[in-house]
């Protein structure tokens, strides 16, 4: 084995795991395989990216086939054909939209849809609209827009000087009126009604955008109450705010539909893409915006840069070359709505854990689901992540956030397989303290 210091892993307590690694080095359809042979069923599809599996032939062939002919082409002032073809193929996915700006992580698409929603305003002569409202409990990726806007106290409490101009919405979150809810909560659409307080302190008229998640993910997931979305839609059509989804978690198939817009019926002005785009095989990241949004930049002077903002690896074209064969393999293989028939399966198994040993809630929707567990005092994710090590044990991988347990698995995965999950997890909560 190599030496394990000169990596410093992210989020990750660097001196346990250096202290007993746990090592994959290979990973076919729902399992992985660790450096012991032994197989791993992969309860999160990696990092809720693996939506088709891992290792599918079609995508790895696509990349071959790419890297041999164009490995690199810069996007600045020149282009290739993929990276169009691509955009193209994205666009016929979702109605309304028009452009896309390729990214090559979920972190890059939120600061590149940050400074689009500023630039969007100022081409407009709007120039007072500078302000962010997003909302607590959420994340947005590690970018210090992202950072920023996010609204988890641990991710920004070592970085002090971070945006300025942001403020924040109540989250949706309340065990007391929703615990144990199947789908979509009863109780909590007049929360979004929190965002009109912020008017008295910040005057409509200087905010440039709202930004949440449609389903939080990394939070715990947190499932938004009926009728939630489409009232802060409402809102913001009414004080002439853009409305940004992060669907780096929610996109492509996740919960039963190409992205959650389709999935809630409320339409962003833009949204932000990334894991699931590529089945994560390559990294890369889309910014999707609505009909409009680019026409307003193109008043500047012929020849001029409309948009002063992009990546060396914008539109990559081994990341569009992976990225086609995957909307190919979803598409071919059904997997959004072979998402929404399994969706009900993964539910009932998951409620099942309900009255087990500390769990104090559960919640999900689509393919995603959460059982949050009663905390240690003074000791917070401790319990969770004693679930975490013994799963994997078991040969399960879970993802764990806070005191929560969260299951993303793979579209491709079968009720058999949920029913391993289950029990390894069932088993796993009788066993810790």
């Amino acid at each position: 084995m190599n030496n394990l210091e000169s990596f410093w892993m992210p989020f990750t307590s660097n001196r346990d795991f250096k202290h007993n690694p746990r090592l994959l080095v290979r990973a076919e359809g729902v399992y992985y395989t660790t450096t012991d042979g032994r197989q791993v069923l992969d309860g999160t599809s990696g990092l809720w990216c693996s939506n088709a599996g891992h290792c599918r032939k079609s995508i790895v062939d696509a990349i071959k086939k790419q890297a041999e002919l164009l490995d690199f082409a810069p996007t600045f002032q020149i282009g290739h054909p993929l990276s169009f073809e691509f955009a193209e193929r994205l666009i016929h996915m979702v109605q309304g939209f028009s452009h896309i700006f390729f990214t090559n992580s979920g972190s890059e698409s939120i600061d590149t849809a940050l400074k689009i929603a500023l630039a969007y305003h100022y081409s407009r002569g709007s120039t007072t609209r500078t302000r962010f409202i997003a909302r607590e409990r959420s994340y947005h990726g590690v970018n210090f827009g992202g950072v920023s806007i996010g609204g988890i106290s641990a991710n920004r409490k070592q970085f002090s000087s971070l945006l300025n101009g942001v403020d924040y919405i109540c989250h949706t979150h309340n065990i007391k009126h929703n615990a144990y809810s199947k789908g979509e909560p009863e109780w909590g659409m007049h929360l979004a009604d929190d965002l009109e307080r912020l008017f008295v302190l910040h005057d409509s008229s200087t905010i440039a955008a709202v930004i949440v998640e449609p389903l939080a993910g990394s939070t715990g997931v947190l499932v938004p109450p009926k009728g939630y979305l489409g009232r802060l839609r409402e809102i913001c059509d009414a004080h002439d705010i853009l409305l940004i989804f992060d669907e780096v978690i929610t996109g492509f198939g996740r919960i039963g539909t190409a992205f959650a817009s389709d999935y809630f019926a409320v339409k962003p002005d833009i949204f932000t893409t990334a894991k699931g785009i590529t089945n994560a095989t390559v990294p890369m990241g889309a910014v999707f915006c609505r009909n409009g949004i680019y026409e307003a930049f193109m008043d500047a002077p012929e020849g001029a840069i409309e948009l002063f903002h992009g990546y060396t690896c914008s539109g990559h074209p081994v990341a569009c070359a992976a990225g086609l064969a995957t909307i190919e393999l979803y598409q071919n293989e059904e997997l959004f709505k072979r998402s929404a028939e399994l969706a009900p399966y993964l539910e009932e198994a998951v409620h099942s854990l309900k009255g087990n040993k500390h769990v104090v809630d559960i919640r999900n929707l689509g393919m995603i689901a959460a059982i949050e567990l009663e905390g240690v005092n003074n000791k917070p994710t401790v319990r969770a992540m004693e679930a975490f090590k013994q799963c994997y044990d078991k040969g399960l991988l879970i993802r764990t956030t806070g005191d929560t347990i969260a299951l993303s698995p793979p579209l491709i995965i079968e009720k058999n397989q949920i029913d391993f999950i289950i029990d390894v997890i069932r088993r796993v909560l009788r066993s810790i303290n």
